[in-house]
Protein backbone atom coordinates (compact mmCIF):
# COMPACT_ATOMS: atom_id res chain seq x y z
CA UNK A 1 0.00 0.00 0.00
CA UNK A 2 1.25 3.48 -1.00
CA UNK A 3 1.26 6.18 1.87
CA UNK A 4 2.23 9.93 0.52
CA UNK A 5 4.00 11.89 2.99
CA UNK A 6 2.36 14.82 1.55
CA UNK A 7 -1.36 15.29 3.42
CA UNK A 8 -4.25 15.63 1.00
CA UNK A 9 -5.61 19.25 0.53
CA UNK A 10 -9.39 19.81 1.87
CA UNK A 11 -9.89 16.23 3.47
CA UNK A 12 -9.52 15.25 7.06
CA UNK A 13 -6.56 13.60 8.39
CA UNK A 14 -7.11 10.53 10.30
CA UNK A 15 -3.79 9.58 11.86
CA UNK A 16 -5.01 5.79 12.35
CA UNK A 17 -4.57 5.89 8.38
CA UNK A 18 -0.94 6.48 8.48
CA UNK A 19 1.40 3.25 9.72
CA UNK A 20 4.01 4.57 11.87
CA UNK A 21 6.48 1.78 10.64
CA UNK A 22 5.84 2.05 6.96
CA UNK A 23 9.12 2.32 4.97
CA UNK A 24 7.60 2.65 1.41
CA UNK A 25 9.20 0.01 -0.52
CA UNK A 26 12.99 0.91 0.73
CA UNK A 27 14.86 -2.40 1.06
CA UNK A 28 17.39 -1.66 3.57
CA UNK A 29 18.89 1.15 5.74
CA UNK A 30 21.96 0.87 3.75
CA UNK A 31 20.24 1.78 0.30
CA UNK A 32 18.19 4.53 2.65
CA UNK A 33 21.50 5.96 3.63
CA UNK A 34 23.28 5.66 0.05
CA UNK A 35 19.89 8.07 -1.33
CA UNK A 36 20.18 9.89 1.95
CA UNK A 37 23.68 11.32 1.71
CA UNK A 38 22.96 12.14 -2.26
CA UNK A 39 19.81 14.13 -0.89
CA UNK A 40 22.32 16.14 1.45
CA UNK A 41 25.05 16.78 -1.09
CA UNK A 42 22.48 18.43 -3.30
CA UNK A 43 20.41 20.19 0.03
CA UNK A 44 24.11 21.46 0.71
CA UNK A 45 24.30 23.22 -2.47
CA UNK A 46 21.11 24.77 -2.92
CA UNK A 47 21.19 26.08 0.60
CA UNK A 48 24.56 27.73 -0.30
CA UNK A 49 23.02 28.78 -3.30
CA UNK A 50 19.68 30.48 -1.64
CA UNK A 51 22.16 32.08 0.93
CA UNK A 52 24.29 33.93 -1.58
CA UNK A 53 21.17 34.95 -3.68
CA UNK A 54 19.32 36.46 -0.68
CA UNK A 55 15.87 36.96 -1.47
CA UNK A 56 14.09 33.91 0.25
CA UNK A 57 14.26 31.63 2.95
CA UNK A 58 13.03 28.57 4.24
CA UNK A 59 11.41 27.75 7.12
CA UNK A 60 11.27 23.63 7.90
CA UNK A 61 8.56 23.15 11.23
CA UNK A 62 9.21 19.62 13.30
CA UNK A 63 6.48 18.52 15.27
CA UNK A 64 5.56 15.11 17.01
CA UNK A 65 5.06 13.77 20.45
CA UNK A 66 7.22 13.12 22.75
CA UNK A 67 10.00 10.74 21.73
CA UNK A 68 9.15 11.24 17.97
CA UNK A 69 12.46 12.36 17.02
CA UNK A 70 12.43 16.11 16.14
CA UNK A 71 16.05 16.23 18.01
CA UNK A 72 17.56 13.48 15.96
CA UNK A 73 15.81 14.33 12.59
CA UNK A 74 17.40 17.53 12.80
CA UNK A 75 21.21 15.97 13.65
CA UNK A 76 21.08 13.89 11.10
CA UNK A 77 18.95 15.06 8.12
CA UNK A 78 19.67 18.88 8.86
CA UNK A 79 23.81 18.14 8.65
CA UNK A 80 24.02 19.97 4.69
CA UNK A 81 22.83 23.03 6.61
CA UNK A 82 25.78 25.54 7.15
CA UNK A 83 25.69 26.87 10.51
CA UNK A 84 25.94 30.49 8.80
CA UNK A 85 23.09 30.72 7.04
CA UNK A 86 20.70 28.06 9.50
CA UNK A 87 19.33 28.75 12.62
CA UNK A 88 17.42 25.80 14.97
CA UNK A 89 14.88 27.34 17.40
CA UNK A 90 13.59 25.14 19.97
CA UNK A 91 9.94 26.20 21.25
CA UNK A 92 9.19 25.15 25.38
CA UNK A 93 7.41 26.91 27.59
CA UNK A 94 6.70 30.29 26.86
CA UNK A 95 8.36 33.26 29.39
CA UNK A 96 6.61 35.54 31.30
CA UNK A 97 7.49 37.89 28.35
CA UNK A 98 6.28 35.73 25.92
CA UNK A 99 3.22 34.97 27.72
CA UNK A 100 2.50 38.44 27.96
CA UNK A 101 2.07 39.09 23.88
CA UNK A 102 -0.36 37.35 21.34
CA UNK A 103 0.82 34.02 20.69
CA UNK A 104 2.57 34.09 17.40
CA UNK A 105 4.91 36.99 18.73
CA UNK A 106 7.71 34.76 19.92
CA UNK A 107 7.15 32.77 16.55
CA UNK A 108 7.35 35.67 14.40
CA UNK A 109 10.65 36.60 16.41
CA UNK A 110 12.81 34.03 15.19
CA UNK A 111 11.42 32.78 11.42
CA UNK A 112 14.62 32.93 8.97
CA UNK A 113 15.64 36.51 7.29
CA UNK A 114 16.09 36.24 3.73
CA UNK A 115 18.87 33.68 2.37
CA UNK A 116 18.23 31.51 5.51
CA UNK A 117 17.11 28.53 6.57
CA UNK A 118 15.16 27.86 9.80
CA UNK A 119 14.25 25.50 11.36
CA UNK A 120 11.41 25.16 14.46
CA UNK A 121 11.76 22.38 17.00
CA UNK A 122 8.13 22.60 18.46
CA UNK A 123 6.34 25.84 16.97
CA UNK A 124 3.49 27.44 17.14
CA UNK A 125 1.00 24.92 16.85
CA UNK A 126 1.62 24.00 20.49
CA UNK A 127 -0.61 26.30 20.59
CA UNK A 128 -3.82 24.55 19.37
CA UNK A 129 -2.01 21.18 20.70
CA UNK A 130 -1.14 21.52 24.35
CA UNK A 131 -3.35 24.70 25.22
CA UNK A 132 -6.16 22.58 23.89
CA UNK A 133 -5.34 19.20 25.74
CA UNK A 134 -4.98 20.93 29.35
CA UNK A 135 -7.74 23.42 28.76
CA UNK A 136 -4.04 26.28 29.00
CA UNK A 137 -6.47 28.74 26.92
CA UNK A 138 -10.28 28.78 26.71
CA UNK A 139 -11.81 27.19 23.89
CA UNK A 140 -13.45 30.06 22.44
CA UNK A 141 -9.65 31.26 22.19
CA UNK A 142 -7.67 28.32 20.57
CA UNK A 143 -10.80 27.70 17.99
CA UNK A 144 -9.45 30.84 16.75
CA UNK A 145 -5.70 30.33 16.45
CA UNK A 146 -5.95 27.81 13.63
CA UNK A 147 -7.18 30.74 10.80
CA UNK A 148 -4.85 32.95 12.16
CA UNK A 149 -2.21 30.98 11.92
CA UNK A 150 -3.22 29.93 8.52
CA UNK A 151 -3.08 33.84 7.87
CA UNK A 152 0.42 33.86 9.87
CA UNK A 153 1.54 31.35 7.65
CA UNK A 154 0.38 33.47 4.16
CA UNK A 155 1.92 36.53 5.42
CA UNK A 156 5.11 34.52 5.50
CA UNK A 157 4.63 32.72 2.06
CA UNK A 158 3.93 36.35 0.75
CA UNK A 159 7.13 37.34 1.89
CA UNK A 160 9.25 34.86 0.41
CA UNK A 161 9.03 32.26 3.25
CA UNK A 162 8.55 28.85 2.01
CA UNK A 163 7.56 26.88 4.88
CA UNK A 164 7.69 22.91 4.94
CA UNK A 165 5.67 21.47 7.86
CA UNK A 166 6.57 17.65 9.52
CA UNK A 167 5.00 15.64 11.78
CA UNK A 168 6.87 12.73 12.94
CA UNK A 169 4.57 10.10 13.37
CA UNK A 170 4.80 7.23 16.08
CA UNK A 171 2.61 4.87 18.05
CA UNK A 172 2.16 4.56 21.43
CA UNK A 173 3.72 1.26 21.97
CA UNK A 174 6.57 2.80 19.96
CA UNK A 175 7.03 5.86 22.47
CA UNK A 176 6.84 3.45 25.56
CA UNK A 177 9.75 1.32 23.81
CA UNK A 178 11.50 5.01 23.31
CA UNK A 179 10.94 6.15 27.15
CA UNK A 180 12.11 2.70 28.36
CA UNK A 181 15.33 3.00 26.57
CA UNK A 182 15.73 6.40 27.90
CA UNK A 183 15.58 5.30 31.34
CA UNK A 184 17.54 2.53 30.93
CA UNK A 185 20.59 3.93 29.43
CA UNK A 186 22.31 6.24 31.77
CA UNK A 187 23.96 8.57 29.31
CA UNK A 188 20.38 9.14 28.18
CA UNK A 189 18.37 9.69 31.55
CA UNK A 190 18.54 13.06 31.68
CA UNK A 191 16.33 13.46 28.40
CA UNK A 192 14.28 11.47 30.83
CA UNK A 193 11.01 13.47 32.99
CA UNK A 194 8.40 12.08 35.22
CA UNK A 195 5.81 14.34 33.24
CA UNK A 196 6.29 12.22 29.87
CA UNK A 197 4.78 9.71 31.87
CA UNK A 198 2.17 12.12 32.60
CA UNK A 199 2.07 13.02 29.41
CA UNK A 200 0.90 9.70 28.25
CA UNK A 201 -2.19 9.45 29.61
CA UNK A 202 -3.54 11.89 27.57
CA UNK A 203 -2.49 10.26 23.96
CA UNK A 204 -5.69 10.30 22.29
CA UNK A 205 -6.55 13.86 23.16
CA UNK A 206 -3.35 14.87 21.85
CA UNK A 207 -3.90 12.71 18.05
CA UNK A 208 -7.01 14.43 18.18
CA UNK A 209 -4.95 18.03 18.79
CA UNK A 210 -2.98 16.47 15.82
CA UNK A 211 -5.45 15.52 13.31
CA UNK A 212 -7.23 18.70 14.02
CA UNK A 213 -4.25 20.83 13.15
CA UNK A 214 -3.15 18.78 10.24
CA UNK A 215 -6.67 19.34 8.80
CA UNK A 216 -7.44 22.81 9.44
CA UNK A 217 -3.54 24.20 8.91
CA UNK A 218 -2.58 21.85 5.46
CA UNK A 219 -2.70 24.95 3.06
CA UNK A 220 -0.57 24.99 -0.29
CA UNK A 221 1.27 27.54 0.41
CA UNK A 222 2.20 25.63 4.15
CA UNK A 223 1.63 21.85 3.64
CA UNK A 224 1.77 19.30 5.88
CA UNK A 225 3.88 16.25 5.70
CA UNK A 226 3.09 12.82 7.98
CA UNK A 227 6.15 10.88 8.00
CA UNK A 228 6.31 7.65 9.31
CA UNK A 229 8.90 7.93 11.93
CA UNK A 230 9.51 4.57 14.17
CA UNK A 231 12.53 3.55 11.70
CA UNK A 232 14.60 6.36 11.98
CA UNK A 233 16.67 5.68 8.84
CA UNK A 234 13.30 5.83 6.77
CA UNK A 235 12.26 9.02 8.84
CA UNK A 236 15.82 10.74 8.05
CA UNK A 237 15.40 9.68 3.95
CA UNK A 238 11.85 11.09 3.56
CA UNK A 239 12.75 14.49 5.55
CA UNK A 240 15.71 14.84 3.46
CA UNK A 241 13.66 13.86 0.56
CA UNK A 242 11.13 16.53 1.13
CA UNK A 243 13.87 19.08 1.74
CA UNK A 244 15.58 18.77 -1.07
CA UNK A 245 11.94 18.83 -3.47
CA UNK A 246 11.29 22.04 -1.96
CA UNK A 247 14.97 23.92 -2.07
CA UNK A 248 14.73 22.74 -6.45
CA UNK A 249 11.61 23.70 -6.23
CA UNK A 250 12.89 27.33 -5.08
CA UNK A 251 15.84 27.29 -7.55
CA UNK A 252 17.87 29.41 -6.04
CA UNK A 253 20.49 31.35 -8.24
CA UNK A 254 23.62 33.20 -7.18
CA UNK A 255 23.22 36.83 -8.01
CA UNK A 256 25.13 38.12 -11.22
CA UNK A 257 28.71 39.63 -10.02
CA UNK A 258 29.99 43.32 -10.77
CA UNK A 259 30.62 44.21 -14.43
CA UNK A 260 34.39 44.14 -15.30
CA UNK A 261 35.52 41.40 -12.58
CA UNK A 262 37.44 39.62 -15.76
CA UNK A 263 39.70 42.58 -15.92
CA UNK A 264 41.04 42.40 -12.69
CA UNK A 265 44.55 41.02 -12.30
CA UNK A 266 45.47 40.58 -8.39
CA UNK A 267 49.21 40.80 -8.13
Amino acid sequence: MNQPALVPFGEEVRLKDYDPSYVGGVSSKAVAKKEMQKNLEAMADLSYRLYAEGRRSLLLVLQGMDTAGKDGTIRHAMQAFNPQNCQVTPFKQPSVEESAHDFLWRIAKATPRKGYVGIFNRSHYEDVLIARVHDLVPKSEWKTRYERINAFEKMLDDGGTSIVKIFLHIGKNEQKKRLQARLDDSSKRWKFSKADIAERQYWSDYQKAYEAALTRCNTAHAPWYVVPAEKKWYRNLIVTRILRKTLEKLNPQFPPPEEGLDKIVIE
